[in-house]
C-alpha cells in the first residue's frame, strides 16, 4: 500500500528540509520536496520545481493529500524594494493563495501554513504572553503579509472545504540556522565583547526539532483542522541568558558587558536602528497552553539539548 503523499514547499530552507527528513525517517508519508533551487534531497525523495513568486513554476498536486507550506519571502533587513509591503504581498499572499486554490481544486485534504508570531505583534509586556486566540496585531510588512495570507486561507477553506492549519512560530533555531542566530554564535566563538549583560527581557524561541514535531502531528490530528497554533520550547530566556547558555554549548566564555537596556536603545535610535534594540532588549513571549489543550502536544526536546545540537553543527561546519 502506498503511503499518503505530503508536498513540502520551501524544502531547501531550515524548516522545510527538516520536515522532509522527518517524513523520510518516520516512513508514514511519502514526501515531495518542492524547491526553487538544487537540493540535497535529490535522490532521497521526489523533488519538484516550485517558485512561490512565479505562476509558471508550480508543482503538480495530483495525488497529494497534505501540503506543508513553508516557502515565503522572509523578513529582510534593510529591504531595498520600492514598495516593501506590496513585495511581501505579491509573494506571501498572492503566491500562497495561488498554491492553496490549486490544492483545493485537485482535492488536497489539508493545507498546513507556517506563518509567524509576527501576526500577533512585535513585543509583549514583561510577564505577558501572546495567545493564539488574541486579535492579530502585525506591525511590519512581513507580519502584515502573513496575516493577510492567513485570512485568505480561511476564506478558501470556507469556500472549498479544504482543511487549513496555521502555525505561528517565534524565532526558529537549530543545526544550519542562519541570520542573527548564526551571527550570535560567531561573536561568541570569536570572543567579541557584547554589551548585553544587563538585559532582563523574556523571549520565546522554538528549536527546529520541536517545530517539526508539531507540524508532523498537525498532518493527521483531527483537531488540528481550522485552528491556529503557537509553538515554543516552553522555556523563555533573556538575551543575556541565551548568550550564556549558547556559550556553554559552544564551549566558550560569554564576554558580556553590563550596559543598561535604555542606553542600548538610545544608541540604536541615534543610528536609526531602534528595531535591533527592540529585538535584543524587548520581550516576546508565547503561550502554548492552547496547543497542548487541543493537540496534547508539548516540546519533545529541551532547550539545552537543542542548543547543543545547534552548536555542534556550527563548530563542525566552521572547522577547516
Amino acid at each position: 500500500m502506498n503511503e499518503p503523499h505530503v508536498l513540502v514547499t520551501g524544502a531547501t530552507g531550515l524548516v522545510g528540509e527538516a520536515v522532509v527528513f522527518r517524513l523520510l525517517r518516520d516512513r508514514k508519508f511519502a514526501p515531495i520536496a518542492a524547491v526553487r533551487s538544487e537540493s540535497r534531497l535529490s535522490g532521497l525523495c521526489r523533488v519538484v520545481p516550485f517558485d512561490l513568486d512565479d505562476a509558471l513554476v508550480q508543482p503538480s498536486l495530483s495525488g497529494v493529500q497534505v501540503v506543508v507550506h513553508c516557502a515565503a519571502r522572509v523578513h529582510v533587513m534593510n529591504d531595498s524594494a520600492a514598495d516593501v509591503l506590496e513585495e511581501y504581498r505579491r509573494v506571501n499572499v498572492d503566491g500562497t493563495v495561488r498554491l492553496a486554490r490549486m490544492a483545493a481544486q485537485v482535492g488536497v485534504e489539508r493545507f498546513i501554513y507556517i506563518s509567524s508570531v509576527k501576526v500577533n505583534g512585535e513585543m509583549t509586556p514583561p510577564g505577558v504572553s501572546y495567545k493564539a486566540s488574541d486579535a492579530p496585531a502585525p506591525v511590519d510588512p512581513y507580519g502584515i503579509s502573513k496575516r493577510e495570507a492567513e485570512d485568505a486561507l480561511r476564506q478558501i477553506s470556507i469556500e472549498t472545504g479544504m482543511q487549513v492549519v496555521i502555525i505561528r512560530p517565534p524565532l526558529v533555531y537549530g543545526p544550519g540556522v542562519k541570520a542573527n542566530f548564526l551571527s550570535m554564535m560567531r561573536w561568541l566563538v570569536r570572543g567579541v565583547p557584547l554589551p548585553l549583560g544587563a538585559i532582563h527581557n523574556k523571549r520565546s524561541m522554538v528549536s527546529i526539532g520541536n517545530l517539526v514535531d508539531l507540524i508532523n502531528i498537525c498532518i493527521t490530528h483531527p483537531q488540528a483542522a481550522g485552528n491556529v497554533f503557537l509553538v515554543s520550547d516552553g522555556e523563555d530566556f533573556s538575551t543575556s541568558q541565551l548568550l550564556v547558555r549558547m556559550a556553554v554549548a559552544l564551549k566558550v566564555k560569554a564576554r558580556l558587558l553590563a550596559v543598561p537596556s535604555w542606553a542600548l536603545t538610545a544608541c540604536a535610535s541615534l543610528i536609526g536602528r531602534r528595531d535591533i534594540a527592540n529585538r535584543l532588549c524587548g520581550s516576546l513571549q508565547v503561550d502554548i497552553s492552547e496547543t497542548f489543550a487541543t493537540l496534547g502536544w508539548q516540546p519533545v526536546i529541551n532547550t539545552d539539548a537543542a542548543l547543543q545540537q545547534t552548536a555542534e553543527h556550527y563548530l563542525a561546519q566552521a572547522r577547516p
